[in-house]
């Protein structure tokens, strides 16, 4: 077969020839750009494993690239136009937002699993633009808008491909364009799903549900969903259906972050040999930094690392009280992490629509003040495509050595918050910072009582997942000490950048 332009590895190579064979079945003929009904018959489910640096993500843009180039139309979370019957689809979908904003970054237009499960309900006016925009209809005639709005919005979706974001340059919000969400009726046709080694079986079989085609992107090093007993959904798979990358890709330069990573590997390394390691190479390269201390500056953006929940208790408890922040509200600027949505049954709409907007359990916030209503806050959704929002809240400050959270302030119901400024290991995963600090006392205390988990000691596992979410720079901190801020907390680089906020209402003025 013809290989795309970019060089593969032997193994990269194997794996594109065995996802080629396995869409062709599907009825898509990547050789030839020939799109075909599929051949029927059982589902198709394929996964392709490898650890940090073993040329997923490269594999997975490369294969969007290739499907795309063949007529498959790709489907987003901000809006899937009419159903035809000749339209073949592709959804790249990851469990988070941060984690599809970093394949976004890469040029990958993925979005969360949540955003396909359930589909948006549009305003009928508003679909006509979208569908001219998205190419399946004629420029529409709108009462209230003009020829230059329509203009601006063409130009917005054909340099951005984001629906809601071409009505705000229309002058819309994406409030007016979706009324509601309901759960997806229609499946699709493949589903390309990072970060897989976060799926539960119950989210497992819900996309199985959707795609007759599924491919899986995991890492076998990585920790397993709670509740899973240590193991992954694609280590349950036929081996011939399991691609395994096993060659690593250095950056030119080398990657000393990814060196470490795979040193785990080493069934004889100490946890002592590897904190040496990490010494050794902090005096080489600055890209790692062997840290006497936690930087407080840091935590608003980027969480420290830990592993046991006493230790994020003491570190968000430090972090509030240098910052001089007041047990009964928030500062702006104050990181959160969304745990949940607290709403009774007949609520399930808007359930649905704070969801939708990104806030889904493991959602990475920022705080950015009240709310208009009592018990609302406005929210910066870390890597959702519209991030700014305000919603009823329900926000727990966890204290050292009591049962029960503070809760400075909060609504009835609605979506319920944990601080941010550190959070575990275990919900890390699927998200990357450009600098992480990893709480290396609590990794030591890890090796300590030599539990293991799969086979492995449970620190290298550990230690593998917290050091691989650093995409620039790795600080190792190895005091229990925390800096002294150098300046207050700031939010007015997200209200720059960030489209207009969308009010959730999420209570009625009764129930208030």
């Amino acid at each position: 077969m013809t290989i795309p332009a970019l060089t593969y590895s032997d193994d990269q190579a194997a794996a594109f020839d065995s996802i080629t064979d396995m869409l062709r079945h599907a009825g898509i003929d990547l050789d030839d750009s020939l799109l075909m009904p599929p051949a029927g018959g059982a589902d198709q489910v394929m996964a392709v494993t490898g650890k940090a640096g073993s040329g997923k993500t490269m594999l997975l843009a490369e294969l969007y690239k290739a499907l795309e180039a063949a007529g498959v139309e790709i489907v987003s979370g901000d809006y899937e136009s009419r159903k035809r019957k000749e339209k073949r689809t592709l959804a790249i979908l990851a469990p988070t937002n941060k984690a599809a904003s970093v394949l976004r970054l890469r040029g990958v237009p993925a979005t969360t699993i949540h955003r396909i499960l359930y589909t948006p309900v549009y305003d009928p006016e508003y679909e006509n633009i979208a569908e001219w925009l998205a190419g399946s209809g004629e420029r529409p005639v709108i009462d209230g808008m003009n020829e230059i709005s329509l203009d601006r919005a063409a130009a917005f979706y054909a340099k951005n491909k984001s629906i809601p974001g071409a009505l705000a340059a229309a002058g819309l919000r994406g409030s007016d364009f979706i009324t509601g969400w309901k759960r997806r009726e229609e499946p699709l046709d493949i589903g390309f799903i990072d970060e897989s080694s976060m799926l539960d079986d119950k989210q497992f079989e819900d996309l199985k549900e959707i795609f007759p085609t599924l491919l899986l992107f995991g890492d076998p090093a990585q920790l397993a969903p709670v509740g899973q007993s240590g193991t992954m959904v694609f280590e349950k798979l036929p081996k011939n259906r399991v691609l395994n990358l096993s060659r690593v890709h250095r950056q030119q330069d080398d990657n000393p972050i990814l060196d470490l990573a795979h040193a785990l590997a080493d069934p004889d390394l100490t946890f002592e040999q590897f904190e040496r390691m990490v010494e050794d190479a902090s005096k080489q390269d600055d890209r790692v930094v062997w840290g006497q201390r936690v930087e407080v500056d840091l935590m608003a953006r980027s969480p420290v690392l830990v592993w046991r929940n006493a230790t994020r208790i003491r570190l968000i408890n430090a972090f509030r009280s240098v910052h001089g922040a007041p047990e009964d509200a928030l500062l702006e600027g104050e990181p959160l992490i969304c745990d949940g949505i607290e709403l009774p049954l007949k609520h399930r709409k808007k359930r649905l629509d704070l969801e939708a907007r990104g806030l889904i359990k493991g959602a990475q916030v920022v705080y950015l003040g009240n709310g208009r209503k009592p018990g609302f806050s406005r929210l910066h959704v870390v890597g959702a495509e519209d991030p700014q929002i305000s919603a009823a809240s329900i926000v727990k400050i966890e204290k050292p050595d009591e049962e029960e959270p503070f809760i400075p302030f909060a609504a009835r119901m609605g979506a319920t918050f944990l601080h941010g400024a550190a959070v575990t290991i275990h919900k890390a995963q699927g998200s990357q910072w450009h600098t992480v600090q990893v709480f290396a006392p609590d990794l030591y205390a890890a090796a300590r009582m030599g539990r293991s988990e799969a086979g492995q000691p449970l620190w290298k596992r550990l230690a593998y997942v917290a050091i691989t979410r650093a995409q620039e720079r790795l600080i190792w901190v190895v005091r229990n000490r925390l800096s002294k801020p150098q300046g207050a907390l700031r939010v007015d680089d997200l209200k720059a950048v960030s489209a207009p906020a969308l009010t959730l209402d999420v209570q009625t003025e009764n129930e208030l």
